[in-house]
């Protein structure tokens, strides 16, 4: 079991995701700030080029096209699939701050049906 927001936890999401379909311009560097974490404000950041996630580490991204900082607790809800993204966004629980427009090219991958199959997994091998 990976613990969430370990660099193991962050290592296994990428690994799942190695043979996630080519999605041509689905291409970004993403910015997390999880707050109120039982450590600490925790910082991560995922790179995605064409649709696959090429890097996922602790720490910050100076190339960030944008950062989405979310409450400890709203994470865990959403990596467990108990928050939707979009309604918690639409609620406020997710900030964003940068190039939204970017964000918005990435939306059709968080809602297929291999990113949820992957998800899922990633849950399944995470102790929270």
């Amino acid at each position: 079991m990976a613990k969430y927001l370990s660099q193991e936890w962050l290592d296994l999401q990428r690994e799942l995701g190695a043979d996630f379909p080519e999605r041509p311009g689905a291409s970004a560097h993403m910015q997390y700030v999880i707050t109120g974490a039982p450590e600490g404000d925790v910082k991560y950041y995922a790179v995605i080029a064409d649709g696959h996630m090429v890097e996922n580490s602790l720490g910050e991204d100076p190339e960030a096209e944008f950062t989405m900082s979310i409450a400890y607790d709203d994470s865990v809800k959403m990596a467990k699939g108990e928050l939707d993204a979009n309604a918690a966004f639409m609620q406020g629980k997710v900030k964003v701050a940068g190039n939204m427009g970017k964000l918005m090219t990435l939306m059709p991958l968080t809602q297929s049906a291999e990113y949820k199959g992957i998800q899922t997994k990633v849950n399944e091998a995470t102790e929270y």
